[in-house]
């Protein structure tokens, strides 16, 4: 592992091996690298001393805090993470030097191949769930069998003696775990914000001062809206932030207008002359260009030297300044999606795919829908994702897509038409709500009284990083078989690990669009 920085937890990572040098693909420097690999550690170090003994609620929060901060862009602030870091450490109780796995900054890089491949799994999948645990969390809903299973994984991780057949069941463990966190997730939006409904939003920008908040967190861009209310300013999400358009306590807003841009990676162009502040809430944010780091604004988890952060009181009268002082477009401005649609439609969770249920099922009975493909994930910069495109539009005209998470933008404006009186593209929401297709498969499965395999769907997965990774273990936790997985199989997967999938679960690497479709129909 020789160079300034080790980290190989994404999708993009330099040369599908890992980031050795000044600086990751991602942006965060060997600095920032280093200092998240000493948090990671020190979360480490505090479960192997907490062996036996249950978490306060203070270590609970920085369970959470902790693992979310070292997500693939969500903190680039060496600083802020310093300080998380001693407050980690502030929680030891009274324990020897020997309870440490190791004073070296995360000594996991330094495993055996295969140990390592095991030990990342569990870490990153850790990482997901935090994400979705922390936004749960924020809106008051906790499950102390979820918060206190961050330990216990942890301590896997810092088992200097644990071995495969040990850790291999705590990977499926991992997934078991995601999946009750984000059926609390679930629970936590729709008792908050409502039932999401079918809504169709809009791409253009009317004029005037404005503001795009991206991320994933609800009741940031709530605070928001009640803050910029009466005030002349319109409100437009941006990547995850997209299908809070179909939450009727959000909905309600009528200066929530409509959707600003396509996914996380393109916001360096997207954001490069906007006339308007753009508030980070959770990850995805990229160190941003010169031409308008002077509007954005960050809040929570997520931070960037020298840009403005909300604390917690979530005063936003700053981010309503600068849309006021940067006053917006002069005219309304139409733009589109990436495959030149001028809106797109949100809202399809599964209590909506759910509650038309038995026209689904006849509908297949009658062979009106032949398959249904989940083409769902992150999204990123890489030339090979225009594949999710190209495979949605291979789609037969009597099939269902459904999509969630910022990798749908590569087609959700697509014009697919319906099918049996069901829109072709069901858009369920963001990655979070990973639980709603989740969910209409098993039912779905029930009421045919098959397994998920059984049914005529096909998983296409894209991903970029550590929530991908928690929900692909719960779909291995499941036993879902044949996923097709890209754009790229993950560096931190060894070969051995990766045989272990392919033969009990005929996981597989995208290939050619077409040649994937058709290998895929005929296994239906």
């Amino acid at each position: 592992m020789d160079g300034k920085m080790f980290c190989f937890q994404c999708e993009q990572t330099a040369g599908c091996k890992g980031c050795t040098g000044e600086n990751g693909v991602c942006g965060k420097s060997f600095m920032v690298a280093n200092t998240q690999d000493s948090l990671t550690q020190a979360l480490i170090d505090l479960s192997l001393s907490l062996n036996g003994k249950e978490p306060n609620d203070n270590q609970r929060r920085l369970m959470l805090e902790g693992l979310f901060t070292t997500i693939t862009n969500v903190n680039f602030d060496c600083e802020k993470i310093t300080v998380l870091t001693n407050e980690i450490n502030s929680q030891f109780p009274n324990t020897s030097s020997e309870d440490k796995y190791s004073d070296h900054p995360l000594q996991l890089w330094a495993e055996t191949e295969d140990i390592r491949s095991l030990k990342s799994l569990i870490l990153f999948g850790l990482r997901g769930m935090a994400a979705y645990a922390y936004h749960a969390a924020v809106l008051g809903y906790q499950d102390n069998k979820i918060s206190d299973f961050f330990f216990e994984g942890l301590r896997a991780v810092g088992n200097p003696e644990a071995d495969m057949n040990g850790l291999l069941p705590i990977v499926m463990e991992v997934g078991k775990v995601n999946l009750r966190c984000m059926e609390l997730l679930d629970k936590a939006n729709t008792e908050t914000y409502g039932t999401p409904i079918p809504s169709t939003v809009s791409l253009t920008v009317n004029k005037g001062p404005f503001i795009v908040i991206t991320g994933h967190d609800l009741k940031d861009l709530k605070l928001l809206l009640e803050q910029t209310e009466g005030k002349g300013i319109n409100i437009y999400t941006h990547g995850e932030m997209l299908p809070a358009h179909a939450y009727p306590e959000l909905k309600k807003y009528s200066h929530l207008k409509g959707n600003f841009g396509t996914a996380w990676q393109n916001q360096k162009k997207e954001f490069s002359d906007i006339p308007a502040p753009i508030l980070f809430t959770t990850n995805c944010l990229m160190p941003p260009k010169h031409s308008y780091s002077d509007r954005v604004f960050t809040t929570g988890a997520v931070s960037f030297p020298e840009t403005i952060h909300i604390d917690e009181d979530k005063d936003f009268t700053p981010v309503i300044q600068k849309a006021l002082e940067l006053g917006g477009y002069e005219k309304d401005v139409e733009f589109t999606g990436i495959n030149g649609g001028k809106e797109v439609t949100t809202g399809f969770g599964h209590a909506t795919v759910l509650s038309i249920a038995d026209k689904v099922i006849n509908a297949i009975k009658d062979g009106q829908i032949k398959h249904i493909f989940l083409v769902a994930g992150c999204d990123g910069a890489k030339p090979e994702r225009s594949y999710y495109t190209d495979f949605v539009k291979l789609t037969p005209s009597d099939s269902i897509v459904l999509t969630l998470a910022c990798g749908k933008y590569r087609f959700n404006d697509l014009d697919l038409g319906t099918v049996a009186g069901i829109p072709r593209i069901l858009d369920m929401g963001q990655c979070n709500d990973a639980y709603s297709a989740i969910h209409v498969a098993v039912k779905l499965a029930e009421t045919l009284n098959c397994s998920v395999n059984d049914l005529p769907i096909s998983f296409v997965i894209s991903w970029y990083e550590q929530k991908a990774v928690s929900i692909l273990l719960t779909l291995l936790y499941l036993g879902i078989k044949n996923i097709r997985l890209g754009p790229s199989i993950p560096a931190f997967i060894s070969p051995n690990v990766l045989t272990y999938l392919v033969e009990n679960f005929g996981i597989a690497p995208i290939t050619i669009p077409e040649d994937d479709m058709k290998d895929l129909l005929k296994q239906a």
